[in-house]
């Protein structure tokens, strides 16, 4: 299933293009490929998309992008100047569809998925990289802030939108 572009999308492509020109930019769970659009017409040098799903991989290699199957970083090698990644947020809500909840769905409380994203991140990023990551206050984020410093990691909001139910947040990440 392909999540489709809706305000989180949105709020985050429009960083990613503001960050990427002559940036190596690795697109995590990439999903309709937004985000690896909008790297490529801010000026990316080169931009790879990552998914754990093969039918999204074909839909963006059929879209022209450069696309492989990997669990978060399971299958990426390289290092790259921006890591972006729109991750599934939400915490579990046994009323929501299962192939849905698939590309929604960050875990019992919402976090787990950013969490694991977090703690291989650093592996991946050049030095003086940094990550683009969209967050949702309906994730509880105390135990991401707390991988945060674990990692010396510096975090600043760099964008924020008010929705009916939740605030979407831009998060960039540096190495510290």
């Amino acid at each position: 299933m392909i999540y489709q572009p809706s305000e989180d999308s949105f709020l985050l492509a429009t960083e990613v293009k503001k960050k990427s020109n002559g940036k190596k930019v690795l697109d995590v769970g990439s999903g309709s490929g937004i985000l690896a659009e909008s790297a490529l017409s801010g000026g990316a040098s080169e931009v790879l998309c990552s998914d754990i799903d093969a039918e999204v991989v074909g839909y963006l290699r059929r879209k022209g992008l450069n696309a492989i199957k990997s669990d978060l970083f399971s299958d990426i090698s390289g290092k790259y100047d921006l890591i972006v990644f729109n991750p599934p947020y939400l915490p579990l809500d046994e009323r929501e569809d299962r192939k849905s909840a698939k590309i929604t769905t960050g875990g019992v409380r919402g976090d787990e998925i950013i969490i694991k994203f977090l703690r291989d991140a650093d592996n991946y990023l050049e030095e003086g990289g940094i990550i683009l990551l969209l967050i949702s206050s309906l994730t509880p984020v105390d135990r991401i802030n707390k991988i945060i410093q674990k990692k010396k990691f510096v975090k600043r909001k760099v964008s924020e939108k008010k929705m009916f139910m939740e605030k979407l947040e831009v998060w960039e990440i540096r190495k510290n």
